[in-house]
């Protein structure tokens, strides 16, 4: 996949913090070298965050943030700082832009402690030295200047230094060989968008493709016969979850099975979570209130999978009058303890950090949290099934 076609969700994302006036935005144009956000002298000039997804070297495709003053004021003001904590979520590398002239303020120690208190890498880059003639040497400290350029090229590099490393993650290649054939399942309804695939199908194919396997794709319509064309069975059918139920009952035992949603839980890493709070289902009472998140925004159709046929089949297979809450994009709720139970989508609009943040807000709360694919193949009697290629959760399966 090339720089300019990956996805936000699997770059790199990187955020510009700091108080008003530091001179965030001049330096996030030095970095980008584009005037990616408006600069002027007067404070708060950004008053939401502004992101760009762009290749920068030599880190590569990345998402650069910059952010509102974390030091605003006013009823304005506290929402933007919000947002600025929000963006803090998907945030792998914090860059704190203080003004060297005034030295670090009471709102640059308070963003230190929420980069620690989230483990997110991070540095402190000195802005406006070309106006000091102190410049002591320190940790995690990287004297700069939007102004004049100096110290940026350092900046980009320390940056780099910062990248998140080991193995990188697999939709689905580590789990087939090469000249293995795979089948896709890709229902074309009214849900389905216009003229493309979605991006889970679309990133499937490229990793079955890198696998050097073959695709066969076909509608839920079309598996009996795909299957009766391949002179000899697939090693695995992947199918979209809502048409879990006929794909189950058109696939061979023998064949594995699975779905979108699940290997895309699987490469953000909450299948295992995804997997153990799916029983929670089975505790349902009248009354009690469902959250059901998805990381993307869009049109919502009168057989939406998020807000209609999840609902009704959840409450179909409980027998409880079930509330039912939603949440989309970029927003989450902060206060999850209202909820019986959570079930998200497989984030493919979210990067991984936000995703874990997530997971780990649920945990903290004590409210169990599964995934769409999971939670359907649950419903359907067939999840063992559906994670036959997942040998290490058959014991989450019997607890």
């Amino acid at each position: 996949m090339s720089l300019n076609s990956t996805p936000s969700a699997n770059r790199l994302h990187i955020g510009f913090f700091g108080c008003r006036n530091a001179g965030k935005s001049s330096l996030v144009n030095a970095v980008t070298g584009q005037e990616l956000a408006v600069v002027s002298d007067t404070k708060g000039t950004t008053t939401d965050p502004v992101q760009k997804a762009m290749e920068l070297l030599p880190l590569g495709p990345v998402v650069i943030i910059d952010t509102p003053g974390f030091d605003d004021e006013g009823t304005l003001g506290v929402k933007r700082v919000q947002k600025t904590k929000q963006i803090l979520n998907r945030a792998d590398i914090a860059v704190l832009v203080v003004d060297a002239f005034a030295g670090l303020n009471e709102f640059d120690r308070a963003l230190l402690a929420l980069f620690r208190e989230k483990e997110i890498p991070f540095l402190i880059a000195m802005n406006k030295c070309d106006l000091v003639q102190d410049k002591p040497q320190a940790e995690n400290t990287v004297f700069v200047s939007a102004a004049t350029g100096e110290g940026v090229e350092t900046l980009k590099n320390r940056i780099g230094a910062l990248r998140p490393t080991g193995d990188e993650k697999r939709l689905v290649s580590d789990l087939i060989r090469p000249g293995d054939k795979v089948v896709l399942v890709t229902p074309i309804d009214e849900s389905a968008p216009k003229g493309r695939l979605i991006l889970p199908q679309q990133q499937t194919i490229r990793d079955v493709l890198d696998a050097d396997a073959f695709c066969v794709v076909t509608k839920e319509t079309g598996v009996t016969e795909a299957l009766a064309a391949l002179a000899e069975p697939p090693a695995m059918v992947i199918t979209d979850s809502q048409a879990f139920a006929s794909v189950s009952r058109d696939t061979p035992l023998s064949v594995p099975l699975t779905s979108f949603s699940i290997l895309m839980a699987r490469y953000k890493g909450f299948l295992e979570l995804a997997v153990a709070g799916v029983k929670a289902a089975e505790n349902l009472k009248d009354g009690d209130t469902v959250l059901i998140a998805e990381g993307c925004t869009h049109h919502r159709q009168c057989a939406d999978i998020g807000t209609v046929k999840i609902p009704n089949w959840l409450r179909n297979h409980t027998g409880k009058q079930i509330n039912i809450e939603t949440s989309s994009g970029q927003h989450f709720p902060e206060d999850l303890t209202k909820y019986a139970l959570i079930v998200h989508c497989g984030g493919c609009m979210l990067n991984e950090r936000e995703v874990q943040y997530r997971m780990k807000c649920a945990a903290d709360q004590g409210v169990p949290v599964t995934n769409f694919g999971v939670l359907i193949a649950y419903m359907q009697g067939i999840l063992p099934r559906s994670l036959s290629v997942f040998p290490h959760l058959a014991a989450l399966l019997e607890e």
